[in-house]
């Protein structure tokens, strides 16, 4: 029961080339830094990365992405991030781009052993109808688009079959963890950090602070440790190292 690893680098070892990842974190809120960084130093490429977005600035995924060690995104957001922008538009990476409710239900889903299930979000849109670009062709063209998708009414209102996801490894961000793999997540960054750790076979989780077990109380549980396989304790400075995506200050009032 005791799931805790010696290191980050031990903890992602088997991670392998064209391995599939669900990455915890939005925008940098979240983000598994320490386990994404053990994963870019083993070398590992052709990765199939579902997550919200894949990074910012140089944090996050973006470690991967800029080293080219992504081959494939599923994720709902890729604003701000320049580099993954001329990536996909250069035909270098795949994305499949899907509502971001969606995306959280397919993780979700897939943990709760869900094949699939129907929603109204992108009726009526190429997310139904496809025609959606997954990867150009470096010239301007499409070379992968989406499928149309099964479309049904229920009620009269017409929905969109959507499948679970799961993948092969889960890296997610816990503010605390005991030795069994229960997680408690901090405020915003329970996002998609416990649908991305249910949806992982191998759920791997860098903790902030680790506890033995008992100590966290059940009913303060965010993620109960079935869903995790390995945990990482960091250390202190690890733990306070958190980028801030976009900085904004409010000026001094001057005092005369």
């Amino acid at each position: 029961m005791d799931k805790v690893a010696v290191s980050a680098a031990e903890a992602v070892a088997d991670v392998l080339d064209g391995a599939s990842l669900a990455v915890g974190g939005f925008g940098l809120c979240g983000i598994p830094g320490i386990l994404i960084q053990a994963l870019y130093d083993t070398g590992v490429t052709g990765l199939d990365v579902v997550s919200n977005n894949c990074g910012a600035g140089e944090s996050g995924l973006a470690v991967l992405l800029a080293a080219g060690r992504i081959s494939r995104v599923t994720g709902s957001y890729i604003g701000g991030n320049k580099e993954f922008a001329r990536q996909y538009l250069g035909g270098e990476i795949e994305l499949e781009l899907i509502p971001q409710g969606t995306l959280a239900e397919r993780l979700r889903a897939g943990g709760c052993g869900i094949p699939a299930f129907y929603t109204p979000a992108g009726v009526g849109t190429q997310v139904a109808d496809g025609g959606l670009p997954w990867r150009y062709d470096g010239r301007g063209g499409i070379a992968v688009a989406s499928p149309a998708k099964e479309v049904r009414a229920f009620d009269d209102v017409e929905h969109v079959l959507e499948h679970g996801i799961t993948t092969d490894f889960a890296l997610v961000r816990a503010a605390k963890g005991d030795r069994h793999g229960n997680l408690v997540f901090n405020k915003s960054a329970r996002n998609f950090n416990p649908l991305a750790a249910m949806a992982g076979r191998i759920t791997i989780a860098e903790v902030e602070e680790l506890v033995e077990p008992s100590a966290i109380d059940p009913e303060q549980v965010h993620l109960p440790g079935i869903f995790v396989q390995r945990v990482v304790a960091l250390s202190a400075e690890q733990a306070a190292d958190k980028k801030i995506e976009n900085l904004t200050v409010t000026p001094r009032e001057v005092r005369v």
